[in-house]
């Protein structure tokens, strides 16, 4: 039977997906995403999604910095990503060079919300190609370095973020 270490990630037929995030002598403490944390024995059938070693102790702190980058990588859940102070309750109008035509008003809100679901859904993708079975590695980097492209032309909506964190990064944000 293979000893899981802290940040090994699971499928438990009842509760899920999970991380451990305690070893102990006889079972395992894994946090889930659905049912929070719970005390497994060891010899649980489950899925081994990623086993790490268990050679190393590891603090929960780290343990909970691992589950949080694990969330963020594998999962479909956003994360609350916040407007810039300057822009909160603004509007984006657009004027046609046209004076005929009508201009359009949508609040800034609405349209930053799109921008950020653009980049939660580019980073699926890179999820998705990362862990395609039949692409070949030099597929797999060149499909990086495209949307890696993608990044780069939507940097100009980084002012629209609160933090530098959450902004668009190309090529020479590497």
């Amino acid at each position: 039977m293979e000893v899981l270490g802290v940040g090994s990630r699971v499928n438990h037929p009842d509760h899920g997906v999970g991380v451990v995030v305690f070893v102990h002598k006889r079972a395992y403490d894994i946090c889930f995403i659905s049912k929070g944390i719970k005390g497994v024995l060891k010899d649980t059938d489950m899925e081994i999604i990623e086993a790490l070693d268990s050679e190393y102790p590891v603090s929960f702190s780290e343990a909970e910095d691992a589950l949080i980058k694990i969330l963020r990588e594998w999962s479909d859940v956003t994360e609350i990503i916040h407007i810039a102070d300057r822009y909160d309750g603004g509007n984006l109008i657009l004027e046609p060079a046209d004076k005929k035509l009508q201009s359009k008003e949508i609040p800034i809100e609405t349209f930053f919300h799109k921008i950020v679901m653009l980049r939660d859904r580019l980073r699926v993708m890179e999820q998705k190609i990362n862990a395609h079975p039949k692409l070949s590695d030099a597929e797999k980097v060149e499909m990086q370095q495209y949307i890696t492209r993608i990044y780069g032309s939507l940097t100009t909506f980084n002012v629209l973020f609160k933090h530098k964190l959450d902004y668009f990064t190309g090529d020479s944000g590497n």
